[in-house]
């Protein structure tokens, strides 16, 4: 995936970008970036992947100081982006806050949503998770700890997070990285301190209004986003739930295959 990086009201909004055909959104989550779909990707054919860098994550780390990080405006960027990409409607793609980001977008504006694809997703209630309650109250220490600090609290995250032991150890890996070269543990602190559930209740009475094709793909075993909000979403959203026995938080990653299968699925029926 190419790298492409458009500029909205003074914000760089980038994004990874591969193939041509019907435009499919990849919005990751947190503690991640767009390299959260790198085992996806090449999976998937005949659409164009364009995979979302939520501004103050990854390498736009820097250009969420001072910004509104949360996910209701993460949407806002989302829907402008889009504009400013020319694309008036996609199937959205989202993972952990990303499915967020994908619902309040759907809800917001139906029309430039072809289709849905939610992967263990915040949703109504189900957030912020305890763990993320702990961070966000210790904001103001955690920004004044080394950047290795973030580091640590992603491993422990990762490790629970993954059923694919080998998987958690590159996903931090890869995932650290941008913290360590942008703002360390201050980084995750800002990111941490915008999370608010009043975002998706906002919208979660509304999901059922939405008429286009959608899949549901969860890790049952995930300690994050417990399983019955999938089973809810999938009915609110009239389709299945692709329940992954064993599988935890992280399947994009640790179950590309489920998601690209899910992706062409919804791409075929928008």
């Amino acid at each position: 995936m190419e790298s492409h990086t458009v500029e909205v009201r003074g914000v760089p909004l980038r994004w990874m970008i591969q193939g041509s055909g019907a435009p499919v959104v990849l919005i990751h989550g947190i503690p991640t970036s767009p390299a959260l779909w790198r085992h996806v990707a090449p999976l998937v054919e005949d659409v164009r992947l364009l995979a979302f860098e939520m501004v103050g994550y990854g390498e736009s780390i820097p250009a969420g100081r001072e910004r509104d990080l949360s996910v209701a405006h993460q949407a806002d960027y989302l829907l402008a982006g889009l504009d400013a990409l020319e694309i008036d409607r996609a199937v959205l793609v989202g993972h952990d806050l990303g499915g967020g980001v994908a619902q309040i977008a759907a809800v917001r504006e139906p029309d430039r949503c072809a289709g849905l694809v939610l992967t263990n997703a915040i949703a109504y209630d189900s957030w912020p998770i305890p763990s993320v309650k702990v961070l966000r109250a210790t904001a103001p220490a955690l920004r004044r700890l080394p950047a290795r600090t973030a580091q640590a609290v992603m491993g422990t995250l990762f490790a629970r997070g993954h059923d694919d032991a080998a998987m958690a150890r590159e996903s931090l890996r890869v995932h650290a990285r941008p913290y360590l070269d942008h703002d360390g543990a201050a980084a995750l602190a800002r990111q941490v301190s915008w999370l608010h559930v009043h975002d998706t209740l906002a919208v979660g009475d509304r999901l059922r209004e939405l008429d286009v094709p959608a899949r549901v793909v969860w890790g049952a075993a995930d300690q994050f986003q417990k399983v019955a909000y999938g089973q809810r979403l999938a009915w609110d959203l009239r389709c299945d739930l692709d329940r992954i026995d064993g599988g935890k938080h992280f399947v994009p990653e640790d179950h590309p295959d489920r998601i690209a299968d899910a992706i062409h699925a919804v791409a075929r029926a928008a």
